[in-house]
């Protein structure tokens, strides 16, 4: 790691730590010694930020001179509390750590007193019962996803069987009970479902779909709001 990745990983821990945060523990997070700690608290602290604390007691990010102060209206930060909070309960684990992430992130640039609002806020989001681990690589599946490329992955479905499937991934949809990829699937030649943690050895086959991500998933996501009102009205 150089010193510069290693500079900025402190930074983040700093800020997503419980104040105040040891040499120790800073050291542990980062695979390096307490004595490398020190000296990179120095290098911040000629680098702008404003880091409370000292060897022994712990330190504690007063203020991050790299990042301009942001100000929220109450409802504002209530919202973006809320959201990162549920992406933080729904979201795939690469996902949920980047929420939570944010969420430091953003601590980090408040005002004190809109600091304290969101550590405090009043909305949050929890769920008691865990969403099924994805059996995939989601990282993968969203830069896919977002490159518009036909991808390949084996698929077992809620009869127990399995097949090999080839689809034009749309979008990642967080349901009540899984995450599901919603795509077109070349096997069926339809809009199609995939749960999650049902697929495995995901890949890419080369093909690209660009540009009709936008447009498909338009379409899809129309046939499925008529299919439910049709659930409804019935």
């Amino acid at each position: 790691m150089s010193r510069t990745d290693r500079l900025f990983q402190l930074m983040q821990a700093l800020r997503s730590m419980p104040p105040p945060a040891t040499a120790a523990r800073l050291a542990a997070m980062l695979d390096v010694t307490p004595r490398t700690i020190y000296r990179d608290i120095e290098t911040l602290r000629g680098l702008g930020a404003v880091i409370d604390g000292a060897s022994g007691f712990g330190y504690t990010l007063i203020e991050d001179a790299a990042l301009p102060p942001l100000s929220f209206d109450t409802d504002e930060l209530e919202a973006l509390v809320l959201g990162l909070r549920e992406v933080d309960q729904v979201g795939d684990p690469v996902l949920a750590a980047a929420a939570r992430s944010a969420l430091a992130k953003l601590g980090a640039r408040l005002p004190a007193s809109q600091a304290h609002r969101l550590k405090h806020a009043v909305l949050t989001a929890q769920r008691f019962t865990p969403l099924p681990e994805p059996g995939i690589d989601v990282s993968l599946l969203r830069q896919a996803t977002w490159d518009e490329r036909t991808i390949r992955f084996d698929y077992t479905d809620v009869e127990g069987r399995e097949t090999q499937r080839e689809v034009d991934p749309l979008s990642v949809i967080y349901m009540q009970a899984s995450h599901c990829l919603l795509a077109w699937c070349h096997l069926r030649d339809d809009f199609r479902a995939f749960r999650l943690d049902r697929m495995r050895e995901l890949s890419l086959t080369g093909a690209s779909f660009r540009p009709r991500r936008v447009p498909m998933l338009r379409a899809y996501l129309a046939e499925m709001s008529s299919q439910a009102h049709e659930r409804a009205a019935g």
